[in-house]
């Protein structure tokens, strides 16, 4: 029973994929609970709340298991999803191929066209893991993504950075159109004093 004038919250759902081994409970619950957990993989999927300022919806996320024989279950939880979240294990390079291949399947579906993307680069804290930015050109996001609002954040599930950066970053992408997350983005970039040339790189390779 709430008081005079309350009203309940919007939910958004997003959905989180990537491939077994990235990271996605472990950074799931390090960002709910700020604590580091051993994982096993994880068959069907696991599902928390985040709670986010009052001005947004809170967001009810979906980790989905990414062992293959899981993966063409993905598409069942496409419907009613607000954003999307893919998590990259930046370190393991030999895995990359199939990690491209995955996530450009993903996006190729119908039911998630326009929803909004935030790949989350993750273990940044192990020596020889790739930078966002190689990242960005080895999975071949910028022509993937076209007409899709996209961002990807270096973070790290074990020690926590980048994580709530990242979920910022897709309630932002939620909440606000693609021409305006441009503009936003081009403004933030000259108001630090980056140049045309610099503004363009970050633009192509990091929305």
């Amino acid at each position: 029973m709430g008081t005079y004038g309350s009203k309940l919250r919007k939910h958004a759902q997003v959905l989180m994929l990537g491939l077994d081994g990235s990271g996605k409970t472990t950074l799931l619950y390090k960002l709910m609970y700020n604590e580091s957990v051993v994982t096993v993989p994880t068959v069907g999927f696991n599902v928390e709340t985040l709670e986010t300022d009052r001005s947004s919806p809170s967001l009810t996320v979906w980790d989905v298991g990414g062992q293959r024989k899981m993966r063409p279950h993905w598409r069942h939880h496409f419907t009613d999803t607000a954003g999307l979240v893919f998590v990259v294990d930046s370190w393991d390079q030999k895995r990359l191929d199939e990690t491209r291949k995955e996530l450009h399947r993903v996006l190729r579906y119908g039911s998630l066209r326009g929803v909004p993307l935030v790949v989350l680069a993750n273990k940044q804290d192990i020596p020889g893991a790739l930078s966002a930015e190689e990242l960005c050109l080895k999975l071949d996001l910028r022509p993937v993504c076209e007409g899709r609002a996209w961002f990807i954040q270096p973070c790290s599930a074990t020690t926590g950075v980048g994580l709530e950066e990242g979920f910022r970053r897709i309630v932002y992408l939620m909440k606000t159109p693609l021409k305006q997350t441009q503009e936003d983005i081009k403004v933030k970039m000259k108001s630090k004093g980056f140049s045309i040339t610099a503004v363009k790189k970050i633009f192509l390779c990091g929305r």
